[in-house]
């Protein structure tokens, strides 16, 4: 079951927290460079949660954001 992606924004630190589930002990992470880390599921190596440092000054410079990784979009349940 694909699960709804969540958006937080932490405004002291300045990241941008994309969740498919809450964090957990055994998620393995890694940095895709420029600042961006991933949290990826231990047994299936798919990226589970993404953070993004210094959020608000990525967009005031570049306005646009890419992301290195392909996502595949559907309608949640809405009920």
């Amino acid at each position: 079951m694909a699960e709804k992606l969540i958006f937080k924004y932490d405004s002291i630190g300045d990241i941008l927290y994309i969740k498919r589930c809450q964090p957990y002990a055994e998620q393995e992470s890694g940095e895709l460079g420029d600042d961006i880390i991933v949290r990826l599921n231990p047994k299936t190596e798919e990226i589970e949660n993404v953070e993004i440092l210094f959020f608000s000054q990525r967009m005031q410079q570049d306005k646009e954001l890419t992301l290195p990784f392909i996502a595949d979009f559907g309608l949640a349940n809405l009920i």
